[in-house]
């Protein structure tokens, strides 16, 4: 039997006892003091429901939190599993393309260079002017450290860059080298873009590996050479010259690399002859 039954009863039969009694003689003290008593475990019982029934209404409330928090859960976590099976496909297709590019890459180095003895002669000569230019006349590479054109963080090439890149683009748009094409490639070191202002232009470094090759072309096309004749990519931080040891490491790894193609050569899907499909 509930306890507040339990009271009432009780509240009960001592006022029908006092009432008896009060027929014959008036309520005692004792009978006074078992109806304030009664009275207060009555009170005390009523508070105490209440009480349960506040708590079984809390109860209830964070269960059913409880399990909007599982449902959401659960969903996040189906909606994780998706983001990163979307992650591994573009981690493998970045893979499969970095695979391709360095293949493709390597095979553009092991070709003889395509300039002829004097546009090879004037590179050389200009590598000689500039220690941050570098020219292999057994395969017609050239490596511009990016501090020789571009200020850290920056795709905007200095305005002490304008010379050198106005005698290469003279050197290409002569003679032999005229029917040449080019490959102009963005590279970083393995430094993550930190700076707030940088990553507004940057978001990473193959943001900025890319706009730097970007910004090579576009000048060497202000100077000259034709825009059908060049290719810009970016590689990151993905093809170091050298380990990312330290400051000087580092420093050789921030470069742009331009590769002198044959009319002929096809690297990382350019078509040197390209049709207009209807």
């Amino acid at each position: 039997m509930p306890i507040i039954v339990r009271v009432c009863l009780l509240s009960a039969a001592c006022l029908f006892t006092l009432s008896q009694t009060s027929c014959h003689r008036g309520p005692s003290a004792q009978v006074r003091q078992s109806m304030y008593r009664a009275q207060q475990l009555y009170n005390q019982n009523a508070e105490l429901a209440m009480q349960r029934d506040q708590f079984q209404q809390s109860a209830n409330a964070l269960q059913h939190e409880r399990d909007q928090l599982a449902m959401r859960a659960q969903t996040l976590e189906s909606n994780l599993n998706i983001a990163n099976k979307r992650l591994d496909n573009l981690n493998v297709e970045r893979s499969e393309m970095q695979q391709r590019y360095v293949s493709l890459m390597k095979k553009a180095k092991g070709q003889p260079s395509p300039l002829d003895g004097e546009a090879t002669r004037r590179f050389q000569e200009l590598a000689d002017k500039y220690p941050d230019f570098e020219f292999d006349p057994h395969t017609g590479v050239s490596k511009f450290h990016s501090d020789i054109l571009f200020d850290s963080g920056s795709d905007v090439i200095k305005s002490s860059a304008q010379e050198i890149l106005t005698q290469f683009a003279a050197i290409m748009n002569d003679g032999n080298a005229k029917r040449l094409n080019v490959l102009v490639v963005g590279h970083t070191d393995d430094k993550a873009i930190s700076k707030a202002s940088t990553q507004r232009l940057h978001r990473t470094n193959w943001h900025l590996s890319t706009n730097r090759a970007n910004s090579v072309v576009l000048s060497l096309s202000k100077y000259g050479v034709k825009q059908d004749r060049m290719g810009a990519a970016g590689y990151s931080m993905f093809q170091p010259v050298v380990p990312n040891e330290n400051n000087s490491a580092r420093q050789k790894n921030r470069r742009v690399e331009i590769f002198v193609l044959a009319p002929d050569a096809v690297v990382a899907g350019w078509d040197p002859n390209p049709t207009l499909l209807n």
